[in-house]
């Protein structure tokens, strides 16, 4: 598979889908590997995956343009701290997802990840450049020149999220919480009337999107402008009722905010039933991320985070589509060499799983 190389595909998929699916560095790896009579340098097992990342590359952009081609994405980004001269950076790790699921689509689910060295506006713009459609996210304000009318190709839907636009409220009146601390000896919190109210009607609305969740986008807009409508118009009027009584700094009144001023996007939903209510998809995305940090602590370099989202984006693309990553990965590097340039389409994740695997989920 690489020139000259010393591992076989199925050793190579190990490495690979340890590292960046079970989130063990390599340090470790080549360490259970010594005890197992294998010594591999550390140096050499980190060639390994930069060539085997390479090797997966033509994949990784067709992963890439069906994800780009989805009418409605899911975006989020996590914190990636990255080695620097004498300290550790706060790096970024971006996701856009695509999933039809929600809304009936037979497309399959792929998700795209990117790595920067900052959170500037500059990079989702520059990962969104040729995307035309939905997207939902929450509000950094470095998606807002995705949203502007006068971009070209044209502007991004901004479709905003409920799950985010809730937790502020439900701390407030997480009643639960505040008893642990109280009986831990913790000094309580202020429990919110307004919030346990406005916390109950954005549940109700959570309550008849269950009822939708894999109809088709015509059957969920449809009940929703039936049940959710007058549920969020009520919930619209309530809140500005109670902002008017509140003083601009109250943690309140800014929670309120927050949906009020981007009542727009929160109310897509209402006029396209494609839209989901909360951006979830993405946070799931990113979640091995979280677990990993803990593990792998930080990249050793810019390139580092580069294979990192690249690999990110294959495995958790092979999940998403119920494969086994690692199976995958050694019959992908073990026939992509051979494969005609032509018939790459067959060895991606939503493929590979119809009669077109070369081993067994055992050999890998």
């Amino acid at each position: 598979m690489i020139p000259r190389g010393w591992a076989g595909p199925s050793l190579l998929a190990l490495i690979l889908f340890e590292k960046f699916g079970q989130h063990q560095p390599l340090n470790r790896q080549v360490e259970r590997y010594a005890l197992e009579g294998v010594p591999v340098s550390l140096s050499t097992a980190a060639d390994a995956v930069g060539a085997a990342c390479a090797v997966l590359e033509p994949l990784l952009r067709r992963v890439e343009s069906h994800v780009m081609a989805a009418g409605r994405l899911h975006g989020d980004d996590t914190t990636v701290p990255v080695l620097a001269l004498g300290k550790c950076d706060v790096g970024r790790c971006w996701t856009y997802v695509r999933d039809d699921r929600p809304f009936g689509g037979a497309d399959p689910p792929a998700a795209m990840f990117y790595y920067s060295r900052d959170r500037k506006g500059e990079h989702p713009q520059a990962h969104l450049a040729g995307y035309g459609g939905i997207l939902q996210a929450d509000a950094f304000g470095g998606y807002s020149k995705l949203y502007e009318a006068a971009r070209h190709p044209g502007p991004i839907l901004e479709a905003a999220c409920w799950v985010h636009s809730r937790r502020p409220f439900f701390a407030m009146a997480d009643l639960e919480e505040n008893a642990r601390r109280k009986a831990a000896g913790k000094k309580e919190m202020v429990i919110s009337p307004i919030a346990m109210e406005i916390v109950r009607r954005i549940d109700a609305l959570f309550e008849i999107e269950r009822t939708l969740n894999g109809k088709g986008a015509d059957q969920r807009k449809a009940v929703r402008q039936a049940l959710s409508a007058p549920l969020v118009a009520d919930l619209k009027a309530y809140m500005i009722e109670q902002r008017a009584k509140l003083p601009r700094g109250h943690d309140l009144a800014k929670a309120m905010d927050y949906i009020l001023k981007r009542w727009e996007a929160f109310t897509l939903f209402l006029d396209d039933g494609r839209v989901c209510l909360s951006n979830n998809a993405a946070e799931r995305a990113l979640r091995g991320i979280a677990l990993g940090r803990k593990s792998w602590l930080f990249c050793g370099s810019d390139r580092g985070g580069q294979r990192a989202a690249a690999m990110y984006s294959l495995i958790v693309t092979a999940k998403m589509n119920d494969v086994d990553p690692q199976a995958w990965l050694a019959d992908v590097l073990g026939r992509i060499a051979t494969h005609p340039a032509h018939r790459l389409d067959e060895l991606l994740p939503w493929n590979w799983g119809h009669g077109t695997s070369a081993i067994t989920v055992q050999a890998a």
